[in-house]
């Protein structure tokens, strides 16, 4: 529960708190420097506020402001005037006022101009200001307000001193802008100074142009004299410059006399070296010629020879492949038969079981027959059958007589195939040697002879066949000292079923 007391006891200082924040919200003023803030209502001499700031309570006191700025005010008449000289002009000038600082007039301007804008001010002001520059200006004749200026705003301003220090204001300048008369009076005496000034100044031109005439004739004088001199000093210089040229020329001729004829003496020189040089470039040029022509007889010697090379070598590489094709193809054909036979036996079998199921159809009797005629194509079929496998088994224990028969076999189309180039020849030049052409000739030849070596010599590294040792098998020395026997080989080759030897070729005896 809330303690009444409390409260109650603390209502006083809410109260008092509340009108605080209500005093400072609403009464807190603060004033520029070019106004006056009077704050007026619960004191006999009210407040001024100027550039501070300051609290005004609220519905007990009032704020009010004064302008302290600059004013200008124009006080331009607005009819002509008479002047002490009895002469009526018109006057437009511009006074700069303000309100007075100081306590005193200060509450004279409160009174007078309080929250009122400058404008209104200048306007207030403006009358009293115009009466002052009449006064003035009746107490002046017509040449002194033209010519003093400076005087007449200062009376004015002193004359309007008195009044405007009765309504609180001070007189900071007041500038003279423009005169005039009613009857042109100003621009009269104007044109009598301007006749004084003119001829003034044209006094003061004839006497320039006096002086400047004695001074041009004076410097014509003197300017004469010195083209005389320069002249002379001109032709004098022109004198010396011509000898010193002549010495020159001379000189130079002699030094160009002297530069031509060891010119010339140099060229002679020069002509026997470059003769001289083209000789020794004439000869040098004969023996890199000749050196070129024997390095070219050698180049096509060269040539000839990696010709008749690369022949040979395309010559002996065409035999290897023809003599491996060769063997591939006997070993397919070898393997289609085979495969011929088999499937043969095969088609045998199944048109045995065939006509079995036949036989069974038609009678009981026929079936036993049937199957007599089937067990002897069956037994035909096994022997066949048989006969292939030894037959391969065969193959398999005299590959290398079945290549050497094959290959012994190819040896003359081989030997005719490396002797076409030889017969495609029409004419032979033989670069080298000792001249004797029938030695060249066969030297040519005795190439096939070569080429079929080499060729054995690759079959025996490719198939591990020696065809020389097989077709050395039926000498004196390959039966009796090496013990060579190929018996069997050729029947089994050429399809044989039984063979003369079941164990194959005797392998050669080391």
């Amino acid at each position: 529960m809330f303690d009444f007391n409390l409260i109650i006891a603390a209502l006083p200082i809410i109260l008092a708190v509340i009108v605080v924040l209500v005093i400072i919200t609403q009464g807190y003023v603060k004033a520029p420097p070019d106004h006056a803030f009077i704050i007026s209502g619960l004191r006999k001499t009210p407040r001024v506020l100027i550039g501070r700031a300051g609290i005004k309570i609220p519905f007990f006191e009032q704020l009010d402001k004064l302008y302290l700025g600059q004013i200008t005010v124009d006080i331009k008449t607005d009819e002509y005037i008479p002047t002490n000289d009895f002469i009526n002009v018109m006057v437009d000038a511009v006074a700069k006022v303000r309100v007075a600082d100081d306590e005193e007039r200060m509450k004279l301007a409160m009174r007078n101009f309080l929250n009122k804008e400058p404008a209104k001010i200048a306007s207030d002001l403006q009358d009293s200001l115009q009466g002052n520059m009449r006064e003035i200006i009746g107490t002046l004749t017509l040449r002194a307000i033209n010519t003093d200026r400076d005087s007449f705003s200062d009376q004015v301003m002193t004359k309007a001193s008195k009044d405007m220090e009765k309504l609180g204001i001070d007189i900071l300048s007041c500038n003279i802008q423009n005169v005039t008369d009613e009857h042109g009076l100003i621009q009269d005496l104007g044109m009598d100074n301007t006749s004084k000034i003119r001829k003034d100044a044209s006094i003061a031109k004839a006497e320039a142009e006096r002086d400047i005439a004695i001074a041009q004739a004076a410097a014509d004088n003197a300017a004469n004299d010195a083209r005389v001199i320069a002249e002379t000093e001109i032709a004098q210089k022109n004198n010396e410059l011509a000898i010193k040229k002549a010495e020159l020329m001379k000189a130079s001729d002699t030094k160009k006399a002297e530069a031509d004829a060891a010119y010339e003496i140099q060229k002679q020189e020069q002509e026997r070296t470059i003769q001289t040089a083209t000789v020794n470039a004439q000869i040098a040029r004969a023996e890199r010629e000749a050196e070129l022509r024997k390095q070219e007889v050698a180049v096509q010697q060269q040539a000839l020879e990696a010709e008749i090379n690369k022949k040979a070598d395309a010559d002996r590489y065409a035999i290897e492949q023809a003599a491996a094709a060769g063997l591939t193809k006997r070993q397919r054909e070898a393997e289609a038969k085979k495969y011929e036979q088999e499937q043969e036996a095969l088609a045998q079998k199944a048109l045995a079981e065939a006509q079995k199921y036949s036989m069974l159809q038609e009678a009981e009797g026929i079936r036993a027959k049937g199957e007599a005629e089937a067990a002897a194509i069956r037994a035909k079929a096994l022997a066949e059958a048989e006969g292939m496998e030894k037959k391969a088994e065969a193959y398999q224990k005299y590959d290398k007589a079945a290549m050497a028969e094959m290959m012994i076999s190819v040896l003359p189309e081989i030997a005719g195939k490396i002797a076409e180039p030889l017969a495609a020849i029409d004419k032979i030049t033989i670069i080298g040697g000792n001249g004797d052409t029938d030695n060249g000739v066969s030297t040519i030849a005795g190439n096939v002879p070569v080429v079929m070596a080499k060729l054995f010599e690759s079959m025996k590294e490719t198939t591990g066949v020696d065809l020389a040792e097989i077709m050395k098998a039926d000498t004196y020395d390959a039966k009796v000292t090496r013990n060579v026997n190929l018996t069997g080989a050729p029947d089994i080759i050429l399809g044989s079923e039984t063979g003369q030897n079941s164990s194959g070729a005797d392998q050669t005896q080391p």
